[in-house]
């Protein structure tokens, strides 16, 4: 041991040091800390003590002087050190916030990392730091729509009314058309699904054509009215306004949820309806296809079925649709709608002054 230092035990001191040799779930930097200790307190030689603690002589030397400076609380913690690199001044962390959510680089439509490094004069990982410590993801982007249907309240009134608080002796029918529906059949055959591969598909196709699947989702039990047509103009919409009608009781009025496509508000649609009129028409405010809950359904069958299926032809395509309907129809299960009315206009309302703040539009 160095000339000069000495250690001496109280009790409490030993039975502490002890204690955390004996526990096995002590960090083993703590252990051969006090192991040092003790064995000095014994009177053990500093060369023995490097034989038995397996650490270097300047090791047994430090924890020797830090027991000695702050006892055995000393033992068990570690000294503060300065951060190897300068931390970032607050000027920089603004710097590059302010740039983020501001700036556009010259030569792209957003920051990347390595380009805000550049520009800023700092690594690429400090930028990566500072963009997730505020939240900030440059490299994503959301689309969002904003109606501007001078009617829009009204109509959103009427069509979540009929949703949160369906009319007696009626059912609420949303209704739509998924268009341009390909029969995409692969050049060549995928690989199977297999452990580490996912399955494949060939990026080229051969197009066997196009239908058009006319729905009408049931809001009360979930089930769906479908018929797949080749054109969606306001001849075949009258004609599956003809299949709702023979596939709903008679005795039931028809309230039928549609957006604003010019099909929907033909005159001949129009004369149909007069000649018919148990059939009531709800129209959705424009550019507000998240209103119509049929939409939900549509995502789903292209998800399940549709998006990577592989059809041989426009038949095979609209077997497949027949089939997912009827499946579907078996067990049905219904969407149901929580917003009200007040809850949305508060968004929409948002929505609006954010824009307008951004682009002076008046509301």
């Amino acid at each position: 041991m160095r000339t000069g230092i000495t250690v001496e035990l109280s009790p409490e001191d030993r039975a502490r040091l002890d204690k955390v040799i004996a526990d096995r779930n002590t960090p083993q930097k703590h252990v051969r800390r006090a192991q040092i200790v003790v064995l000095t307190a014994d009177g053990v030689g500093t060369m023995e003590i490097m034989e038995r603690t397996g650490q270097s002589k300047p090791t047994v030397w430090r924890w020797q002087a830090r027991f000695a400076e702050a006892g055995v609380d000393g033992l068990l913690r570690d000294k503060t050190r300065p951060p190897g690199k300068k931390p970032l001044s607050e000027a920089t962390v603004r710097q590059v916030v302010t740039k983020t959510t501001t700036e556009r680089p010259a030569d792209a439509t957003h920051w990347s990392a390595r380009a805000m490094a550049k520009a800023v004069g700092i690594a690429v990982s400090s930028v990566q730091k500072i963009w997730r410590a505020h939240g900030l993801k440059p490299h994503q982007v959301r689309t969002f729509k904003l109606s501007n249907d001078p009617d829009f309240e009204a109509k959103l009134v009427d069509v979540v009314g009929l949703y949160l608080d369906p009319p007696d002796r009626a059912l609420v029918l949303s209704v739509d058309e998924k268009s341009q529906i390909q029969a995409l059949d692969r050049t060549q055959p995928g690989l199977p699904l297999k452990k580490g591969r996912a399955g494949t598909l060939t990026h080229d196709y051969k197009r066997h054509g196009t239908t058009t699947l006319f729905a009408a989702l049931n809001l009360l039990d979930g089930s769906v009215i479908g018929r797949c047509m080749d054109k969606h103009r306001h001849q075949e919409f009258i004609k599956f306004l003809g299949t709702i009608d023979a596939n709903t009781p008679a005795d039931l009025d028809l309230h039928l949820i549609v957006d604003n496509y010019g099909t929907h508000k033909h005159a001949n649609v129009m004369a149909w309806l007069e000649q018919h009129p148990r059939f009531h028409l709800h129209f959705t405010p424009t550019a507000s296809s998240w209103l119509n809950m049929v939409e939900r359904f549509f995502a789903e069958i292209t998800r399940k079925r549709i998006r990577r299926g592989v059809f041989k032809s426009l038949t095979d395509l609209e077997i497949a649709i027949y089939k997912y309907l009827a499946e579907h129809n078996e067990h049905p299960k219904p969407f149901v709608w929580t917003a009200t009315t007040n809850d949305i206009l508060a968004k929409v309302d948002k929505a609006r002054d954010a824009l307008k703040a951004v682009v002076g539009i008046k509301r």
